[in-house]
């Protein structure tokens, strides 16, 4: 497992992590508050995003392919699709076989995926040119309570842990798995690949377990309290300012749109 962090030097990295947090948050907060057929207004969120992406010096590929992950949670809307009002639009899916469907329905999934979508574009861009103690501290000057932020750092080391169990479970399974050349390691029927897989799931969650008494047994023995370790705050420079400045009331302009040409 590794970290979304790139470090390309660009000016957005150089920008305080406060300032970053808090316009991605205005960013999420106005995109979603757009309402759901304010498809201008969604074009410029997206096109600010993109642009926001190439002027870090991500690649477009890198932060398209992680924002892949909002696949799942879009699939929940899908319903939205055949549950809406009247009236509904018969389209033909087999021999004699009809769907009905509702074209406003099919407008607010539409909405909420590019909405999902767009968002988790902003929180790769947030992850992709912060360091994550970086983050962290942010959080604290920002006077968010402290025990997210202990929830949030500890979950964040602690999928590394995971992953690293994960991993050495693999290879001790490929080095007890004999098998011909070119033959797959998980060969055989499907319920046997489902036994292993749910055995190796359990192993998993026991050695989890066990590890994370071993690592909270070596944090108290190095002075952990319950709380991470804090840096001073300081202010904010010139161009942290402007990025602000610039930056809340053109979200705010964008949401003024999408309210005056939405539903």
């Amino acid at each position: 497992m590794r970290e979304l962090y790139k470090n390309v030097g660009s000016r957005i990295h150089q920008l305080d992590a406060r300032v970053k947090i808090t316009l991605t948050l205005a960013f999420i907060i106005f995109l979603n508050l757009t309402p759901f057929k304010a498809w201008p207004a969604y074009i410029l969120f997206l096109t600010l995003i993109i642009s926001v992406a190439l002027f870090s010096r991500l690649s477009f590929g890198f932060v398209q392919k992680r924002s892949l992950m909002v696949l799942p949670f879009i699939l929940a809307a899908v319903p939205l699709t055949f549950t809406r009002q009247l009236p509904y639009v018969l389209v033909p899916v087999f021999q004699g076989i009809e769907v009905p469907y509702s074209p406003e329905g099919f407008e607010r999934f539409a909405s909420i995926a590019f909405k999902s979508w767009i968002s988790v574009q902003a929180a790769i861009i947030l992850a992709a040119t912060s360091r994550f103690p970086d983050l962290m501290n942010a959080l604290m000057q920002l006077r968010v309570p402290k025990i997210f932020i202990s929830i949030i750092g500890l979950m964040w080391r602690y999928l590394f842990l995971i992953s690293e169990e994960v991993i050495r479970m693999m290879r001790a399974r490929a080095s007890r798995s004999a098998t011909m050349p070119g033959s797959h390691p998980m060969s055989g029927s499907i319920f046997r690949r489902a036994s292993v897989t749910g055995g190796m799931a359990g192993s998993l969650f026991l050695r989890s377990l066990e590890r994370s008494d071993r690592v909270y047994a070596a944090m108290l023995s190095r002075g952990y309290n319950g709380e991470l370790p804090a840096s001073e705050a300081t202010a904010l420079a010139g161009q942290d300012w402007w990025f602000l400045i610039i930056g809340i009331p053109l979200l705010a302009f964008l949401w003024i749109l999408g309210m005056l040409t939405g539903g």
